[in-house]
């Protein structure tokens, strides 16, 4: 998808807002059309487009046209694996630090869409080494980061296998993981992060978060360990009128951070 701006080319991803203001994702094609209750509209009455156009559908509806943002995205792509919310996910690269020129290993590639936000953050001086274990999910995932960007990110590299050993081998300065048992590379984490490096995880249940809040006390190296949700309710606004919708999104899932701290050596002593 062209993200650079300018006129919309076959290919590219759109987001076309109606008047009710729903959303619908489409990825234009010459001859392609696209139909919803409001009728149709041709692919190429958009192919050459402005981004932010106003088209009318053939029942004369208005809707206008944009490419879609990172959480516009990740909320409408067709998923292989279950994502993480855009809310978690910003909270989860917040809290973990992830910046520009640093290197992450990021474990459950599911979807992609961790990995796909992780890259953004680390800029193009950055690396994100992304680890999954089923095949399915590491090709679906590969297809959904190439149709976001003009290809995979060159600061990405996919890899089936397990997260541990990527940790051990690219000794990153985060790490980020999404998978079931997230304890399992605790050890790795605690070995092979530098000083001051983040793990972060997001797990759905309170017996994962216990299971690996215990497996970060027992290694012993890192401080400033917090788990917590984050709840997200927008607010509906037309003039003096102003509420709280009537739904929020509320729970999905704990976040877990933690940072590296190196064990201190004993003084040296005389006569050592």
């Amino acid at each position: 998808m062209n993200r650079g701006g300018g006129p919309f080319r076959s290919g590219d991803l759109c987001v076309l807002h109606d008047v009710r203001d729903r959303r619908h994702l489409i990825e234009l094609e010459s001859g392609g059309t696209f139909q919803f209750d409001k009728g149709s509209v041709d692919h190429d009455d958009l192919i050459g487009a402005d981004e932010g156009s106003t088209i009318r559908s053939s029942n004369g509806s208005p809707l206008v046209a944009v490419r879609p943002g990172y959480a516009d995205y990740v909320l409408m792509m067709r998923r292989g694996a279950a994502v993480m919310y855009p809310k978690d996910t910003a909270a989860m690269l917040m809290w973990a630090d992830v910046g520009p020129g640093l290197t992450v290993v990021e474990g459950g590639t599911g979807s992609g869409a961790l990995a796909m936000a992780a890259a953004r953050a680390v800029g193009p001086d950055g690396r994100v080494v992304s680890v999954e274990l089923r095949d399915d999910h590491h090709r679906h995932a590969r297809r959904l980061a190439d149709a976001f960007g003009d290809g995979v990110p060159d600061v990405i590299e996919f890899r089936i296998g397990d997260v541990a050993e990527a940790i051990i081998e690219v000794q990153p300065d985060r790490v980020l993981l999404d998978v079931p048992e997230p304890w399992l590379a605790v050890e790795a984490a605690a070995a092979h992060l530098p000083g001051g490096g983040s793990f972060a995880c997001y797990l759905p249940t309170v017996p994962q978060v216990q299971q690996v809040r215990a497996a970060m006390d027992d290694a012993g190296v890192f401080l400033a360990v917090d788990t917590f949700e984050v709840l997200m309710r927008h607010w509906a606004i037309d003039g003096r009128s102003v509420r709280p919708e009537h739904r929020m999104v509320g729970h999905t899932g704990f976040v877990t951070v933690g940072r590296k701290r190196v064990r201190l050596t004993e003084p040296r002593t005389a006569g050592d």
